[in-house]
Order: structure tokens, then C-alpha cells, then sequence
């Protein structure tokens, strides 16, 4: 009987490995905001399906967080030359600060060029990181340096106009849809959906009822947040330009409770003055289901 059971362990004790191995994965690349702080980087969310990288905005500090969990963690996927897939919310700064950073890392060492998913202003952006880079990429281009692939430094543009599927491939789909970002239009949040999960990234949003839609049936809801005591304590000003912008924390829980994700994740966190516990205790306070505010790094 002993060793029967000890047959058993084994076999989950491998298949549960093999799963952990293929199965798709969440990495927090950057759960910033625009405030400056030294424990978080700008907004990236990694969807990693098998071994490709799918990313989700390109804040400052993104990349090098990449490297980190390419080389500390073992992540292969995140390997800055093999990141193929960059999808943005929005076009706000905080969200697009490493786009070149992503492009031109090694360019010259790539296979394949960044295909980048985003509104029309993704084209002008791309124009501008070529202005901006020429001097290296002439000489680089022109010299007798070894390159993989001349026109990696090039970036592939595919534009959304509206909410829709925006990519499809085996065992992956996306979908974007419109979300109330105050004067700020488009913006998209995002609906992942692979073989074993759903995940659905918020974006930058206020309260919205879209969201609560994209995100039924979501294993893993990942979700922008700003305190609802912070908010309080600032002038009716900039309340009313957050209560446009943002989803406070008693709206955050709303939205869970009618979802009921396997876990929520909250990240791009507003705390103006609250500490990090009690922004998670806000959330608590109205929503019973897994809860964590995510770190740089973390893994779901």
C-alpha cells in the first residue's frame, strides 16, 4: 500500500510540475502609477503562454524587471529579444515610457521584429522612436557589426479602432474593449483567454460597467485602484478628476462581487497618503474573495 501511494505522489508530484511549466502565467513587470516610486515600475502585465511573452503596457522600468525575471527567475519568455507582442491601454506616458527601451534592447541580436497593438497615435510613436534612435541605428546598420536581422529595429503597427478580438493563435485569444478613462479615449482594457485561464487586465478606468461584462468568468481579474480614504482626504478638484479617471477601492470590490474571479489583482494603486495595507483592507472591507495588491515581480 505504501508504495502505491508512493507511486501516486510521484505522478502528481510530475504532472502538477509539467503544468507549472506549460500552463499560462501572469508576471507583474510594473504595478507603478506616474508617482514616482522606488519599489514599483511603471504599468506591464506578462501573459506567458507557451514560452511567448504577451505584454501589456510598457511603463518605466518594465524591461529591466523583464531581464530580472528572465535571468533570476528562469522566465525564457521574457528574454527582451524574444518579447514579440505589445499590446497598450492607452497612450498616457506612465504606460508607453520603455516602448523604445523594448524595441532597441539588442535589436541587432533579435529574429523578429515587435508587433504593437494599440489606437492610431501607436504610428506617430513609432516615428518618433526612429527619429529619436537614428544615430545608433545608422551606425549600427552601416558598420561591419553582426546583425541578426537588419529591420528589427522596426516595429509591426496593428491599430484598434473599437473593442474586438485583436489576436488569435493557437491556444490564445485577445480581446479589446473601450473603457472610461475621462477625457483620455481610447481606452482599452483586455481579455485574455487561453486553454486553462481567463484573465482580464483593466487598464487605466473609472467604474465600469464593461468591465464587470469582459470580466465574467475571469480566473484572474487584474485591476487599477486608487483609495477611497486617500481620495477623500484631497480637494473636491481632484476628486472629481479621479472619480472620472479611476475606480476607487469600494468600486473595485463592486465589480468582484458581481465577477467573482478565482483571485483579484490590484495594481496601478493611487494611495495619496494611505499605506498599502489599508488600501487592501478598503477592498476587504466590501469584498470577501481573494485579494492581493500586487508587487513588481509577482507571479499568478
Amino acid at each position: 500500500m505504501k508504495i502505491l501511494f508512493g507511486f501516486i505522489y510521484l505522478f502528481l508530484l510530475i504532472t502538477s510540475t509539467a503544468y507549472a511549466a506549460t500552463g499560462t502565467k501572469v508576471v507583474m513587470l510594473g504595478t507603478g502609477t506616474p508617482v514616482p516610486d522606488a519599489k514599483r515600475a511603471g504599468p506591464g502585465v506578462a501573459v506567458i503562454h507557451n514560452n511567448k511573452a504577451y505584454l501589456f503596457d510598457a511603463g518605466a522600468g518594465v524591461v529591466r524587471n523583464a531581464i530580472i525575471a528572465n535571468q533570476t527567475m528562469g522566465i525564457d519568455a521574457l528574454n527582451p529579444a524574444k518579447i514579440e507582442h505589445l499590446f497598450f491601454t492607452h497612450m498616457h506616458s506612465d504606460h508607453v515610457n520603455d516602448f523604445s527601451e523594448l524595441v532597441q534592447t539588442i535589436w541587432w541580436r533579435k529574429h523578429v521584429k515587435v508587433n504593437v497593438y494599440g489606437p492610431k497615435e501607436i504610428v506617430d510613436m513609432a516615428e518618433g522612436m526612429y527619429a529619436m534612435t537614428a544615430p545608433d541605428t545608422q551606425f549600427r546598420l552601416n558598420s561591419i557589426q553582426p546583425k541578426i536581422r537588419e529591420d528589427a529595429w522596426q516595429v509591426n503597427t496593428h491599430l484598434i479602432k473599437k473593442g474586438g478580438i485583436v489576436y488569435k493563435d493557437e491556444g490564445i485569444e485577445i480581446e479589446a474593449f473601450e473603457v472610461p478613462h475621462g477625457e483620455f479615449k481610447p481606452a482599452f482594457g483586455y481579455r485574455i483567454v487561453t486553454e486553462d485561464k481567463t484573465i482580464v487586465i483593466s487598464g487605466d478606468t473609472a467604474f465600469s460597467d464593461v468591465v464587470v461584462e469582459k470580466s465574467k468568468g475571469a480566473d484572474i481579474l487584474i485591476h487599477e485602484v486608487i483609495s477611497r480614504d486617500g481620495l477623500n482626504s484631497q480637494s473636491p478638484l481632484w476628486q472629481k478628476y479621479h472619480l472620472a479617471y479611476h475606480t476607487t477601492t469600494d468600486q473595485v470590490a463592486k465589480i468582484a462581487n458581481q465577477v467573482k474571479p478565482e483571485i483579484l489583482v490590484l495594481y496601478h494603486a493611487l494611495f495619496y497618503g494611505t499605506s498599502e495595507q489599508r488600501l487592501l483592507e478598503e477592498v476587504k472591507e466590501k469584498y470577501k474573495g481573494k485579494v492581493v495588491l500586487a508587487d513588481d515581480l509577482d507571479v499568478f
